[in-house]
Formats: structure tokens, C-alpha cells, sequence
């Protein structure tokens, strides 16, 4: 694999559903390739099947669906049955498109890029064309999903169903409801059970479907869910409640029990050690962990965007690998798969907008970042290839003191817009994970969490969520050697092996790609430094000179 992204990266538009253009040009071009020069171009899902699954769903659920499907109708007539000819036209490419299942291109981003050999395959997710949910396993080239969960059942769904209850959007903010549960208690866990979800020993589960509206209208939930709770929809953006905090814990702790189960199931059902995890509930690192402790599994593969994102890499592996025939030989080893920037990118950039900057040498740029660091400077943090997947990994990040216990609000409130409950990241070298946390393996991809050891977390106050918990990112060197290097100074300098580490971005708008978008976001935030390549930015002294207001009405204007 040698380039992957996303396309709201590009245009900045967060999930954007267009034609990938920027992105298929930006991969083209990294790879050194021209779409006359590619022999297959893979799509993730069957649309004619899940166009089916529309109808037969609208039909099943007539009147009550009919304003949902001619509101759905007119983008499917008009592209999401032409796709190959829109791949065609857009690429001018002649050659074969083959389709793979949803969930086979999810089962395929997991384990065809995974170290083994054999493994388990779970996937989880909303909907693909009628599957929610697969059980199976891989084995060399091959795949074979044994069992399923069909549409509308589907934990994805249910998740995003109480998402939308508790006022986040759907699609969007289901990490959001995984931040607000540890302020809660499951109160709400056994009316949940009894009245919305059949939930079986080997973790199939059918939804109580009169609670639900998502399979006939535009929507999630109706009045029925509310009588149920005795509270309607919270308005978005409106004060959460410790109802909704108790609300958010008992789904979180049903996910997790869902999750376990399923897991369980496919152990018994394969009898193997190894298990790859892919779809949107496999970025839930709570219930990821749930299963590191609760399963007799030895190793887990999840790769990092494991969401539909990661499905373009599933279907492209299973291309390679499954149809084709060819000898698996690349393992998945980090995120870092989107655009760099060099330093002469980087000072043409400046110089164009006559920006005042710093260029250091290596050392010293890593010791004057470190020490603001420690002066409790808030840093934009650019380097290198941009992240593929929703997690910052130390490309494209916001760092800042994790000893601080301002800092979690300081960053939540004036840097990153977003509401004040929401937990920040810690990342750690990885030689000194053990000190500060109880975790026994690499977590590259902040995909799972981890309990902060007592002793630590009045030293780590800022990425210490309230029930002493840390969704963690362990760094080694050979990850990303500027971002581990930097930390080993910032070590150095306090004795402290952990950062706050958070996406490059502020709240609605996708983590930044190109230097023009790293100053905009710099500048629109109280951020006090940024660093790109080995060039420094110091609001401080854009201020003194009197260049900060100069720059924020250039921003204004374009």
C-alpha cells in the first residue's frame, strides 16, 4: 500500500460523499501512476444489492417510508446506479471494476493486511447492502464469512439511534457518546434489555423495531422511544443532563456486552488465537478493550480507518490478493499514508504569504518546541505524512502538557470548540507505557483504552478521563521518528513520557492537510505555536509585530 486518503481532507468539506477526485489524483500521484497505467479499479460495496435492500425495506414499511423514498430516490437515479460509468468518466479508465461485498471489504481491510497468517474475522457497522454484522475467518488468500446479522438489526444502528437521541449527529458524533458514559451509571441497562434489544448468548441480538424508525423514515428514533425514557430528543448543543450521562452509560455498557459476545462466538466457532476487527463499532476502543480482557483471543489486528474509509483498501487487497491470487506480502505498520510537504513546500508557502518564521536545526527545533511545551504553550503540530483514518498519530496533531489539568479544558474550550466533557489522548513512548498504564501491548492507533495507574493520574490530569481511563497511543520510534524524538526531549526536559495528542482540526471541520490549512486552523484558534517541518510559528511575536490581526483579515477575506 502505498498512498490512501480521504477526501474531505482535500476539500474540507467533513464527509464528503462526492466523487473522490482529490484524493484518486493525490494517490495517482504518489504512486507515480497515471489511470491509463492502472489495471483494476475496486469499489467497496454492491449498490445494486443495497438498492434492493432500499426497496424491499420501503416496500415492507408502505405508506409509512413512502416520503423517505422519494427523498431517497433521486441521488440514486441519478448516481449510485451509474457508478462504474462514473468511475469511467471521471478517470477516463477502460479496465475491469470489480465489486466486493460491504462486509467482505471490511473483513478484507482487517485480515489481508494483518501479520497472520489465519484469523477470526469480526465486522461490525451500521449497514453494508443487508449485513450488519459477520462472523468468519481468513485464511491465506481467502475469506469466509460464516454467519451474519441482517438488516435492521444492527448494532452500528442502535448506537447511532440513541447518538441521535441524545442530540450529537448520527454518522458523525457516536464518539462523542463513548466520551460522555464513564459520567454516568448503566441505570437504564435493564429497560433497555427488556424493551429494545433481544440479546442472545452467542451475541446475536434482534431490535425491538417499534422503538425504531430509521428503516421507513429519515430519522432515528420517534415518540415511542421518548415515552419510553419520559424525556423527548435533546435539542443539539442544549446542557446534557446526568439522565443523558446515565443514558450514554447504559448503551455503552450494552455495546460492550454485544461485542464480547460476538467475539466469544467466533472463538468457539474458528478455535483460532488471532482476531481482526474491522467496520465503524471496531473505532469504539471501550468495547475493543472489553474484548482484549474478556476473550480467550492472544493477538487482534484492527487497522486504523477501520470505518468505510478502510473499505477502498479492503476491496483493493482483496483484488490483489483474493481474485487475483497474489502472495500476501504487506503488512499494515502505520497510518502515515497521506501527503507530505518538504521544507521547500513549506518556506514557499511562508515566504508567499510573508509569514515570519524560525527555520532550526533539528535538535534545537525539538528543544524549543519542547520547552513551550513545558511553559504550557498550546503547539499545532505538522509533520510528514498526513494520517489516514479519524485519529491524529503525531502528523497532524495538537499537542500539549499532559501534567496540566487546565490544558484538558484550555484545548476543549478555546482550540478546539468542542464541548468540555470530551477526553484528549494521551500517546507515550512506548518503553515507558507500563509505568503510566495498565496495558500489556502496543496501541499505535488509539483503538483501545487503558486504566491510568493510581499513582499516575494526579500526573497526567489532562488525558485522565473520570473514571481513570486514557484512550491510548503508544509511539516507537519507527512510527514516526520526529513526532517519538520530540517526545523523548519533552522526557527529557520534565521527566514525563506523555502528551496530550489530538487531531490537527476544530470542532466541524476535517483534520488539516496542506500548510495553508494548518495556519488557517492556527490562526482561528489560541494555539501559541506552529510547527511545520522544522519551522516554528510564535503567535506572541505575530502579535508584537502587529501581524496576527493583518493575517486574520487576509483569512477572513479569502
Amino acid at each position: 500500500m502505498i498512498a490512501a486518503a480521504q477526501e474531505e481532507r482535500f476539500t474540507r468539506k467533513k464527509h464528503d460523499s462526492g466523487f473522490p477526485a482529490h484524493a484518486i489524483d493525490y494517490c495517482l500521484r504518489e504512486a507515480g501512476v497515471t489511470p491509463a497505467q492502472v489495471d483494476y479499479v475496486g469499489f467497496y460495496d454492491k449498490p445494486l444489492e443495497k438498492f434492493d435492500r432500499i426497496l424491499q425495506t420501503y416496500l415492507a414499511t408502505w405508506p409509512t417510508g413512502f416520503p423517505s423514498f422519494i427523498k431517497a430516490m433521486p441521488v440514486w437515479v441519478k448516481e449510485k446506479m451509474w457508478i462504474p460509468h462514473i468511475i469511467k468518466k471521471e478517470l477516463s479508465y477502460v479496465g475491469p471494476i470489480p465489486f466486493s461485498e460491504h462486509h467482505v471489504s471490511h473483513a478484507a481491510s482487517a485480515f489481508l493486511v494483518s501479520p497472520f497468517s489465519e484469523a477470526a474475522i469480526l465486522t461490525m457497522d451500521g449497514v453494508g447492502e443487508w449485513d450488519t454484522t459477520t462472523l468468519g475467518m481468513g485464511c491465506g488468500n481467502s475469506i469466509s464469512l460464516i454467519k451474519s446479522i441482517r438488516f435492521p438489526h444492527s448494532l452500528g444502528l442502535f448506537y447511532s439511534a440513541f447518538t441521535y437521541y441524545l442530540g450529537f449527529r448520527v454518522n458523525s458524533a457516536e464518539y462523542k457518546v463513548m466520551g460522555l458514559a464513564p459520567y454516568g451509571s448503566p441505570v437504564y441497562y435493564d429497560l433497555i434489555m427488556k424493551n429494545l434489544i433481544d440479546l442472545k448468548n452467542d451475541g446475536s441480538f434482534r431490535l425491538n423495531m417499534d422503538y425504531f424508525v430509521y428503516d421507513r423514515k429519515l430519522t432515528m428514533t420517534g415518540g415511542r422511544f421518548e415515552r419510553l425514557f419520559g424525556q423527548p430528543r435533546r435539542k443539539p448543543d442544549s446542557p446534557l443532563s446526568q439522565f443523558h450521562k446515565d443514558l450514554a452509560a447504559s448503551l455503552q455498557k450494552i455495546t460492550d456486552e454485544v461485542v464480547v459476545r460476538l467475539a466469544q462466538h467466533v472463538h468457539r466457532e474458528t478455535n483460532l488465537p488471532n482476531l481482526c476487527l474491522a467496520g465503524g463499532v471496531a473505532l469504539n476502543c471501550v468495547s475493543n478493550s472489553k474484548i482484549l480482557k474478556e476473550t480467550s483471543f492472544k493477538e487482534f489486528f484492527i487497522q486504523p480507518a477501520a470505518g468505510d474509509a478502510g473499505g477502498a483498501v479492503g476491496v483493493a487487497f482483496y483484488i490483489y490478493n483474493t481474485l487475483l491470487g497474489n502472495k500476501r506480502e504487506f503488512v499494515w505498520k502505520n497510518a502515515f499514508l497521506g501527503p507530505s510537504f518538504s521544507s521547500e513546500e513549506i518556506e514557499r508557502f511562508l515566504d508567499g504569504r510573508g509569514i515570519e518564521s524560525e527555520r532550526l536545526g533539528y535538535q534545537e527545533f525539538l528543544r524549543k518546541v519542547s520547552r513551550g511545551l513545558a511553559e504550557q504553550k498550546v503547539v499545532g503540530w505538522f509533520q510528514g505524512r498526513m494520517e489516514f483514518g479519524p485519529r491524529a498519530l503525531g502528523s497532524r496533531s495538537i499537542l500539549a502538557d499532559a501534567r496540566n489539568p487546565d490544558n484538558w479544558q484550555k484545548v476543549n474550550l478555546k482550540i478546539k470548540h468542542r464541548e468540555s466533557f470530551r477526553p484528549f489522548a494521551p500517546v507515550v513512548l512506548e518503553e515507558r507505557m507500563s509505568d503510566y498504564f495498565d496495558f500489556d501491548r502496543l496501541s499505535p492507533y488509539m483503538l483501545y483504552t487503558a486504566q491510568v495507574h493510581p499513582g499516575e493520574r494526579t500526573k497526567i490530569p489532562a488525558v485522565t478521563h473520570v473514571d481513570g481511563s486514557a484512550r491510548l497511543q503508544t509511539l516507537r520510534r519507527e512510527d514516526h521518528e520526529i513526532f517519538y524524538d520530540l517526545l523523548k526531549q519533552f522526557e527529557n526536559d520534565t521527566g514525563c513520557p506523555v502528551l496530550i495528542n489530538t487531531s490537527f482540526n476544530v470542532r466541524g471541520e476535517p483534520i488539516v492537510c496542506t500548510p495553508e490549512d494548518a495556519f488557517r486552523c492556527f490562526m482561528a484558534t489560541e494555539m501559541d505555536y506552529l510547527a511545520m517541518g522544522t519551522f516554528l510559528i510564535d503567535k506572541r511575536r505575530m502579535a508584537s509585530q502587529g501581524a496576527e490581526s493583518e493575517f486574520s483579515k487576509i483569512l477572513e477575506a479569502d
